[in-house]
């Protein structure tokens, strides 16, 4: 979520609140898990079992806005964020979350 809301707001000199609906529309489940289905093949082995056990782990809370599959994909794409992020690995974090909002902005043109 910081990365993301960090990225929209050095991209340009953008009204509130629509700074605020981009970062919305990509952190949600559906585009989380977009972003994790183009990243997969380009995870290590290591990275790739740490998604499956966040995508794999029992989910005490229900999705709202999103599908079941969407929103455990999400949460496996969070874990892994949240793993780079607490084992340092701050470049590896940001490579993974640049291309796959490259690759989002790029397919969300195309749609």
């Amino acid at each position: 979520d910081l990365v993301v809301k960090t990225k929209i707001v050095t991209a340009g000199n953008t009204q509130v609140n629509k700074m605020n609906r981009a970062a919305s529309s990509i952190v949600k489940a559906e585009s989380q898990s977009k972003m994790i289905g183009y990243l997969e093949d380009k995870l290590t082995e290591e990275e790739g079992s740490v998604y499956k056990r966040g995508r794999n782990a029992k989910s005490y809370t229900s999705a709202k806005n999103a599908s079941i599959s969407d929103y455990r994909r999400a949460t496996g794409f969070e874990a892994l964020m949240g793993y780079l992020y607490l084992s340092g690995q701050y470049e590896r974090m940001c490579e993974l979350i640049k291309d796959a909002l490259d690759w989002l902005e790029n397919d969300n043109k195309q749609a």
